[in-house]
């Protein structure tokens, strides 16, 4: 068929625009622009892309919209391009522990008869939920968690979950199940002390998982990584510890260090911390003294996070926090301490901007620490009063604390602690904020909020 220099010309234009927008990648496509995990696209609760994030918000206030979920469940939202994804306990599922009065007698696990668990993906745009899949069953009660604590993670093609009852699950974007496995029946039960804590890390198509938990000298003590893609082993190791009773037992999620010009796998808890080589697992370094007196009871929750090269942990109710640097070859302890103190966090994680350490503890007192000095640049800040479990956030220049009962404190992240709102949602809440470009997602017992400047 023959074209006229018109149509020769029109169909050019339409050829151009078609490879242009299918050459480039489409907006929200690289992972520093969405929370693809827990902590973030760096592994420290911080986003250098979101933008014009809100600063005020109430029930009403600058909310895009609300989603009522299924259950309660301490998982964070991520988020990938148009959608956020979350987990969730099955509906019915029994209400947190603080419900039951002093000294009332609480069934051993209440609502045992919905154990479900599932994955949404809910759209960005409007709060409608596009699937909603079943990512597990075995959930069961603990003090302030449930089994679908454990928060997604993806790389803008699959969704990975991970159940506090050792259920491993791929899908694709559009919610098809692509492989699962039963970790529990393959390497053992987990030993459940308070439930289930850790996340896995996505890495070069790689997932990492950490199973440090129990009290028992014969429960598992364990990492292993997992082929993104077809959910294979790909090696797994014991991290031996020689901590006792309670102190084994961990809720850390792993992170990424560069040693040298190569990056190893940083695995905290259980008295130390503990670098591995990427490709075989195999520890290269072990770091000390998070339990000075050898304390039976010194479960760790906290994850590390690393800046300039140092890695800074926090140990038991803060106590010792540790900023070191990782490296050389067996127990460095002695060696490789920068600074420490004794002002660290219990539950949440602290975060950084690169220069500053941001800690947030559990009463609701903040933190701010020279990265490279250890010296204390906000001395013991309060926020309001609460309870924090929710790990701070950092984006846009503000630090987002949110407490237990729903109240989020935005902090300026300079060089004055400065207080620039402080926002009340009427819901339990145990998850992270996650913000993403201009908006922030809050997770509570009841809802996901969508907050926005509107």
């Amino acid at each position: 068929m023959a074209f006229s220099r018109r149509q020769s010309w029109f169909l050019l234009v339409a050829a151009a625009a078609f490879v242009v927008r299918f050459a480039l990648p489409l907006a929200g496509a690289s992972p520093a622009e969405n929370w693809p995990q827990w902590r973030g696209p760096n592994l420290d609760g911080t986003s250098s892309t979101a933008k014009g994030l809100p600063i005020e918000w109430s029930e009403t206030k600058n909310v895009k919209w609300r989603i009522k979920l299924p259950s309660w469940s301490a998982a964070t939202p991520i988020i990938w391009g148009d959608t956020v994804y979350v987990t969730s306990a099955q509906e019915g599922f029994q209400v947190l522990q603080k419900n039951y009065g002093r000294g009332e007698a609480r069934p051993e696990n209440p609502g045992a008869e919905n154990d479900k668990m599932y994955l949404m993906a809910i759209n960005r745009a409007n709060g409608e939920v596009k699937w909603s899949r079943e990512i597990g069953s075995g959930n069961q009660l603990f003090r302030k968690q449930n089994l679908a604590s454990p928060s997604p993670v993806t790389d803008g093609q699959h969704i990975w979950t991970f159940t506090g009852a050792g259920t491993l699950t791929c899908f694709d974007m559009d919610g098809k199940q692509l492989w699962r496995r039963e970790i529990q029946k393959e390497y053992g039960e987990f030993g459940l002390n308070h439930g289930y804590g850790s996340s896995p890390m996505l890495h070069n198509g790689r997932l990492h998982i950490q199973v440090l938990h129990g009290m028992k000298t014969d429960e598992p003590s364990y990492i292993f990584a997992a082929d993104a893609k077809t959910g294979k082993t790909i090696w797994k190791v014991d991290r031996w510890t020689d901590a006792e009773s309670e102190s084994p037992d961990n809720y850390a999620t792993p992170i990424l260090v560069t040693v040298d010009g190569k990056l190893q796998l940083v695995v905290s808890g259980a008295d130390y911390v503990t670098g591995h080589d990427l490709d075989t697992g195999k520890e290269l370094w072990r770091m000390g003294g998070f339990n000075p007196e050898n304390g039976r009871a010194y479960r760790t929750i906290a994850s590390s996070i690393t800046t300039g090269g140092v890695i800074y942990t926090t140990s038991t109710r803060g106590k010792p926090f540790i900023a070191f640097r990782p490296g050389g070859s067996g127990d460095i302890t002695a060696s490789n301490v920068v600074w420490k103190n004794d002002l660290g966090s219990d539950v949440p994680t602290p975060t950084t901007d690169g220069k500053r350490i941001f800690v947030v503890n559990d009463l609701g007192i903040i933190v701010a620490f020279d990265a490279k000095t250890g010296n204390i640049l906000w001395d013991r800040q309060r926020l309001e009063p609460g309870t924090y479990s929710a790990s701070p956030t950092l984006a846009d220049g503000k630090i987002y604390a949110t407490s237990e009962d729903g109240t989020t404190t935005v902090v300026e992240a300079g060089g004055e602690f400065k207080i620039l709102a402080v926002n009340k949602l009427n819901s339990h809440t145990l998850a992270t904020p996650a913000p993403a470009g201009n908006e922030l997602y809050i997770r509570t017992a009841d809802y996901l909020y969508c907050i926005s400047n509107q």
